[in-house]
């Protein structure tokens, strides 16, 4: 293994009957560790094993960096749109975040609302960003 290459990692958290999914992915080549910048991309799957569609309209990001900075982010539904999950699918997206530190982590919830019932959050495991140029850490 080089030391641009980080091992797969695959974090999972179960709300209620939904199931997120996380895969964080160091990108070396979009990063700057000269700069203090590194850039990570992270695919979420948000499988919905309960028997009713459920609406994403919410979510909330805890973002921490190993020098202790945090940010928080709330946004309305998830890269843009506000997604049905239709009961017994699986929702896909891959974003981003960047650090000015080599290592961090994430955690957070989405808000989600059943075709019946009402609206509840989902979480979001918590899930590490460990850079080569840190070697890997637990935080």
């Amino acid at each position: 293994m080089s030391n641009e290459e980080i091992p797969f990692a695959l974090f999972e958290q179960r709300t209620k009957d939904v199931v997120v999914r996380v895969e964080p992915e160091y990108l070396a080549d979009q990063s700057s560790p000269s700069d203090s910048r590194y850039i990570w991309a992270y695919t979420v799957e948000i499988d919905n094993q309960s028997t009713e569609d459920l609406q994403v309209t919410g979510r909330f990001w805890q973002i921490a960096d190993s020098r202790g900075q945090v940010q928080e982010v709330r946004g309305s539904g998830v890269v843009g749109e506000k997604p049905v999950v239709k009961a017994g699918e699986v929702f896909r997206y891959t974003s981003g975040a960047p650090l000015t530190a080599p290592s961090g982590m994430m955690r957070g919830s989405y808000r989600v609302e059943p075709t019946s019932g009402e609206a509840f959050d989902v979480d979001i495991p918590a899930f590490v960003l460990d850079s080569p140029h840190e070697g890997l850490r637990i935080n």
